[in-house]
């Protein structure tokens, strides 16, 4: 990681770019496999599969028969934990349930608002090294939990054809409706334009890489909306001397095994703790499994020492971090005035893989500084608000002159008349 000693504010941009590919880089390869799915359907399904994932499937439809074998595939230990994380997470998402707010704006004005699913949801889980089962109770359990009548699962197929057990038994014990072995970008044309075997979706939920990420973003443009722009993973972790060199080392890792694209940042007030974790770095590196990944992500990542809390805040809303790991003798201030972040992790036990797995927070969050505006997934991502009003002979007469005024000042007589006949009407 590189060492970067109290950056003056004019250099913090250059400093916190993310390691990612521009959209013009990636851009005209999506559009050319969108135009093909939209035009042939599964057989350029069939083509792009092929290209990128080495296997050409007669069928990509998951069939009973190989949810049953995943089922006997996966340990019996791995099912408990992963029963334990999906009890959490329904706990945690179903306390976001809201009742329908009801107000009496004016005297016989009625006024409500309902929630109502998503009838049909796509989910992207991202496979190759990494089969994020994980991912599949982040979505599924929600969407199930809404009330979703389609929950459609997308994921890359290996080598062989098939998509990992975990996956498979996770969905179908969260409720998955369909699960077809496709992945990429032509998975996420497949949930735009619909395929003989891919279901157009209302809505598009699911992390992947930037090629995925800006799929996502033009699908947007056919109609069909998306979760949020989520990309490579990416961690902010604000430390100082209070903070156990070991526990941030191990932090930053975690997401740098993620893919050579990710990036992982540390700030702090303490020179002496960015040389304790660099060495901690570097021995708990040399052991990972995926040690050529995590180097590449190492390497596009960066220690950041500032001289105050303050600086540090400043410079942490400015990145707006997919992660936040606070470990210092002041949490509650970044706790308390922290403004863009998908998701924060307080004190030397909470690690961001809690997160990820089974505290019960949802780890689909906003990356590349979207967490400015964009919020993580939630319940309230598989529904709609919908608002109804009931206006009574009394509440029209009680809005309606304020009603005409308004719309005669706007131009639209039309929406004056539809008033006035009313208000008439009831002078008979």
């Amino acid at each position: 990681m590189k060492t970067i000693n109290n950056p003056s504010k004019e250099t913090w941009s250059q400093i916190l770019e993310r390691p990612t590919k521009t959209v013009d880089d990636i851009e005209k390869t999506v559009i050319q496999i969108f135009e093909e799915v939209q035009k042939n359907g599964d057989k350029a399904v069939q083509k792009y599969t092929e290209l990128f994932d080495g296997i050409s499937l007669d069928n990509n439809i998951v069939s009973e028969v190989e949810i049953t074998e995943a089922l006997n595939l996966v340990s019996e230990d791995l099912k408990v934990a992963i029963q334990l994380a999906k009890d959490n997470i329904t706990n945690f998402h179903k306390a976001q349930k809201t009742e329908k707010v009801f107000v009496e704006t004016a005297n016989g004005v009625e006024c409500w608002q309902e929630k109502r699913p998503i009838q049909k949801v796509g989910l992207y889980i991202p496979g190759g090294t990494a089969p994020l089962f994980s991912t599949v109770l982040m979505l599924a359990v929600p969407a199930q939990i809404a009330g979703c009548k389609e929950i459609v699962l997308c994921s890359p197929p290996n080598a062989a054809g098939k998509i990992n057990p975990a996956i498979l038994y996770t969905a179908n014990l969260c409720g998955v409706t369909k699960i077809i072995k496709v992945g990429g970008i032509q998975a996420i044309a497949g949930y735009t334009f619909g395929t003989e075997t891919i279901p157009q979706v209302y809505k598009i939920f699911g992390p992947g890489n930037q090629f995925v990420t800006v799929a996502k973003q033009l699908s947007t443009k056919f109609g069909v909306a998306i979760d949020m722009p989520a990309g490579p993973s990416e961690l902010l972790v604000v430390a100082d001397n209070s903070a156990n060199a070991s526990f941030v080392a191990s932090d930053l890792l975690s997401q740098a095994e993620h893919g050579a694209d990710s990036q992982v940042i540390l700030v702090s007030t303490s020179k002496e703790l960015i040389n304790e974790v660099e060495k901690e770095i570097e021995t708990q590196l040399a052991v990972l499994p995926r040690v050529e990944i995590a180097k590449k992500a190492i390497a596009n990542s960066k220690s950041i020492f500032v001289d105050n809390d303050e600086i540090a805040l400043e410079l942490i809303n400015e990145y707006g971090p997919e992660h936040f790991i606070v470990c210092t003798n002041n949490n509650d201030f970044y706790v308390d005035n922290i403004a863009n972040a998908g998701s924060v992790f307080i004190g030397n036990y909470t690690p961001e893989s809690a997160g990820d797995y089974a505290s019960g927070t949802n780890h689909t969050l906003p990356t590349n500084g979207f967490s400015k505006a964009y919020s993580g997934v939630n319940l309230d991502s598989f529904t709609k608000s919908i608002t109804f009003q009931k206006i009574s002979k009394k509440g029209i007469q009680n809005i309606g002159n304020a009603i005409e005024l308004m719309a005669e000042a706007e131009g639209l007589q039309a929406h004056k008349n539809a008033v006035s006949i009313r208000l008439k009407n009831l002078e008979k």
